[in-house]
């Protein structure tokens, strides 16, 4: 690669004029009318007692060149040019011979569980949730892409007081039909009757608060605490505690009723994750790892990182900055970082993973780090390669999503509206398509539309979803990425480049194409960078700019009515590669990369 040969040029000239050189250079690409790759020379000046011009002076004047290569100083930065056929060559070349495996590496080679989805059994998978997956599975694609042994995990929360509620009001309302006999999903089936749950319970508080009207005048805290207490109060709310009393004790009805339901939203989600795209190598159950935690209970009391207090356990976690936390109830029960910290071990005992990835919402920022601070404290040293990857909410024009008032748009419902308008725009542009054909192509460009809209923006970034912004055919979306290879697709079709061998490399020397040439060479940099900081946008932004930078090329010259054969190759030659990285890119981001739009 190109940019290695300058690095080595570059490290043994600062030997040969200062009797020293850096472990490792940087090299950016500066604005083009400074030249292609640019070296900061700032970072030196402290070690050889010189201004940052002084040093890239010294190297542009002593840098090797053979004509095909120039080297000049600016403003602290040595600035490189290199001649646009050898450039050329070398980047397309490089893409071309690799083809799919372009910009791939083995330089992580370690073993990664990630953890993503992670739904509840009470209710369709979200839009939240859709961002949750399309981030797991993008990250997975990244990691992989670097050398890493992936292993792709959710934990389903199949138990607790949310679960029994679906299942209290379908005992009460659901009359023993099935979701076939509804013609519903079966997580759209069982999520209707925690609506219905809820709105019951409803009823009731707004009679409760009738008859008690000094409540409404409460605080805001001291209100939300005497609605909490009502809850076993009402009549529907000590019925749900009963009915969990009796699976907690394994009732045989209770038990049969509780896996059937689970069963008819697991056939939903997968349904859902297989239009998304979403795989997992392993399921964990909640039901079957809540009790993992206190097996290391015992442990950590010995090892004086668990403490009693009121009955109580109690980690002390004010010398890493945290709150002390519960780990156990005093009579006897769990919390969810118990459980967390019990999976955890687990896993690493079934795995022997090198890190691991939570892909969780932002408001557990806090649990996460009081999980880590737990596990450094029990002694395993593998707890400091555990990491959140922490997103922002999705909000919809209304506002934020509210489950319990039904008032979520189900991930299959927004699969469906993409779909929709992504036909709409198919059916304008191409009429003569049949429905069937018209159906395909919407498919893929609103799953990639919807993929790409959540992933264009940096993980912690909360999002604004809009249907027709992410579906737009121009702009920063995924349709205006998939129509570019579409385009290139097409024009290739017309004619087959010559092989690498006969392309006059040196014919591509305008600024539109050099400017392609160097963004191709970017993406090997871009991915890693991706890979490394957790962060699929990154790739998202570079297929922006590739498209852009394709389209302009595309509009200022020719390819198939170039003026000569040779540049008509030479630019079949440069298409080829650039679909290439297009297809590569989309994938990284579990998004097809179309041959018509």
């Amino acid at each position: 690669m190109i940019t290695d040969v300058i690095r080595k040029e570059i490290q043994k000239t600062f030997k040969a004029v200062f009797d020293w050189q850096p472990t490792d250079i940087s090299i950016t690409n500066p604005e083009p009318q400074f030249g292609d790759f640019s070296v900061s020379c700032h970072q030196y000046a402290q070690e050889l007692k010189l201004s940052p011009q002084a040093i890239a002076q010294k190297l542009a004047d002593a840098v090797a060149s053979d004509g095909s290569m120039r080297a000049h100083a600016v403003a602290g930065h040595l600035n490189i040019s290199v001649d646009a056929g050898v450039l050329a060559k070398d980047v397309l070349s490089d893409v071309i011979n690799q083809d799919r495996h372009y910009g791939e590496s083995t330089t992580n080679t370690q073993k990664i569980l990630l953890e993503y989805s992670s739904p509840n059994t009470n209710k369709p998978l979200h839009l939240g949730h859709v961002r949750n997956n399309v981030l797991g599975m993008s990250l997975a694609q990244l990691l992989a892409s670097q050398g890493a042994q992936v292993i792709k995990t959710q934990i389903i929360n199949d138990r607790g007081i949310h679960i029994i509620k679906s299942m209290l009001a379908y005992q009460k309302w659901g009359h023993g039909h099935t979701p076939e006999e509804a013609g519903e999903k079966g997580d759209h089936f069982v999520g209707k009757f925690y609506v219905m749950f809820e709105r019951e319970f409803e009823r009731e508080w707004q009679v409760f608060l009738k008859d008690n009207p000094e409540v409404p005048g409460l605080s805001k805290e001291d209100a939300a605490k005497r609605r909490q207490e009502f809850f076993g109060e009402s009549e529907i709310g000590a019925q749900a505690q009963e009915m969990l009393r009796k699976w907690e004790s394994s009732d045989k009805d209770v038990m049969a009723l509780w896996k059937q339901m689970n069963e008819w939203v697991y056939s939903g989600f997968y349904e859902t994750y297989q239009e998304l795209g979403s795989t997992f190598d392993k399921d964990y159950f909640e039901s079957n790892t809540y009790l993992l935690g206190k097996k290391i209970i015992d442990e950590g009391i010995k090892k004086g990182v668990f403490y009693e207090e009121g009955g109580a356990l109690w980690a002390d976690l004010t010398d890493v900055g945290l709150d002390k936390k519960l780990v156990q109830r005093s009579d006897g029960t769990s919390v969810y970082v118990t459980q967390d910290f019990g999976l955890a071990v687990a896993r690493q005992k079934e795995f022997g993973f090198d890190g691991m990835v939570y892909v969780v919402g932002h408001e557990q920022e806090y649990h996460f780090k009081v999980l880590f601070a737990i596990l450094k404290k029990l002694g395993y040293a593998w707890a400091s390669q555990l990491h959140h990857l922490s997103y922002g909410l999705v909000f919809l024009p209304e506002g934020k999503m509210k489950s319990r008032e039904g008032k979520v748009v189900d991930a299959d419902t927004i699969i469906a509206e993409v779909t929709s308008l992504a036909a709409e725009e198919v059916k304008k542009r191409f009429p003569e398509l049949t429905d069937v054909e018209i159906l395909e192509r919407a498919e893929t460009i609103g799953t990639g539309a919807l993929k790409f809209f959540l992933l264009r923006v940096t993980p912690t970034q909360s999002i604004h979803f809009n249907p027709k912004e992410a579906i737009a055919f121009e702009g920063s979306t995924g349709p205006y990425v998939q129509y570019a290879h579409a385009r290139i697709t097409s024009i290739l079709s017309e004619e087959t480049p010559l092989e690498i061998g006969n392309i006059h490399f040196d014919r591509l020397n305008t600024p539109e194409e050099k400017t392609l040439v160097l963004k191709l060479l970017q993406y090997v940099d871009v991915i890693s960078g991706a890979a490394e900081h957790y962060n699929p946008s990154a790739v998202c932004n570079y297929l922006i700019e590739l498209s852009h930078n394709f389209n302009t090329f595309y509009h200022e010259h020719s390819v198939l009515k170039a003026e000569s054969e040779e540049l008509k190759h030479s630019r079949l030659l440069l298409i080829s590669a650039v679909r290439i990285v297009l297809r590569n890119g989309l994938s990284l981001l579990n998004i097809k990369a179309p041959e018509k739009m």
